[in-house]
């Protein structure tokens, strides 16, 4: 069964976004394992390829995604940048923990914590999707509790959660995780393996797309 339909299957998985119709401009999967985006969307690294995880610490597939994002993150080129944005797909529980991952990247705390909270919400089976559970967690866990807080209800970290539930409609993500790159494709596949794969082949597609426009290549 693939990702996409076990996903399906798995209410913490895979959510539909709450767009109440289609969304414009999506065309249907490629034979490549991608679709193309619709319009092309802004990215942050200019110069760079930049490749999107839309992620949550509460979707079980993101979590064993997670060691495998970087194992791949660390064998890429310099040209090569990796934004993950956390969704919360309208559920609170899962906005917190969207919250919880830009206050530990606000308090320095993120590198240290991010793969330990995966572990704590899917093999410890802890309930951490409230904010004083989270922040108690972060405090027993070698971080800063107090700074956790103030950052977690911060207008910061409020626009943040609000940009990137934003990205994913503007996306179109239907279920997490999902890889895209550069702002105008969207990888694809049947397992978690033949996305990232997939990710690699759009990397290269860019930078050949990138050589071809050079004044160098035109001659």
């Amino acid at each position: 069964m693939s990702i996409r339909n076990c996903a399906l299957m798995l209410a913490l998985c895979v959510l539909f976004l709450p767009l109440g119709k289609p969304v414009a401009g999506l065309e249907q999967q490629d034979a490549g394992g991608f679709r193309k985006l619709v319009p092309v969307q802004p990215t942050e690294s200019p110069g760079k390829i930049e490749v999107t995880e839309f992620f949550s610490y509460g979707c079980p597939h993101c979590s064993e995604f997670y060691p495998l994002l970087k194992t791949w993150l660390a064998r890429q080129p310099r040209d090569v940048v990796l934004l993950r944005v956390p969704v919360s797909f309208n559920r609170p529980p899962w906005e917190n923990l969207q919250r919880a991952y830009y206050a530990l990247q606000a308090t320095g705390d993120l590198a240290k914590l991010d793969g330990p909270l995966f572990e704590a919400i899917h093999e410890q089976r802890r309930q951490l999707f409230d904010p004083r559970s989270l922040a108690d967690w972060v405090g027993a866990h070698g971080g800063n509790a107090e700074k956790f807080t103030a950052a977690y209800t911060s207008f910061g970290v409020n626009n943040q959660t609000v940009q990137a539930d934003r990205m994913a409609e503007n996306y179109a993500v239907e279920g997490i995780p999902t890889m895209a790159v550069n702002g105008e494709y969207v990888a694809q596949g049947d397992t978690l393996a033949q996305i990232l794969d997939n990710t690699d082949k759009l990397i290269a597609r860019v930078r050949a797309e990138r050589a071809a426009m050079t004044p160098a290549a035109k001659h």
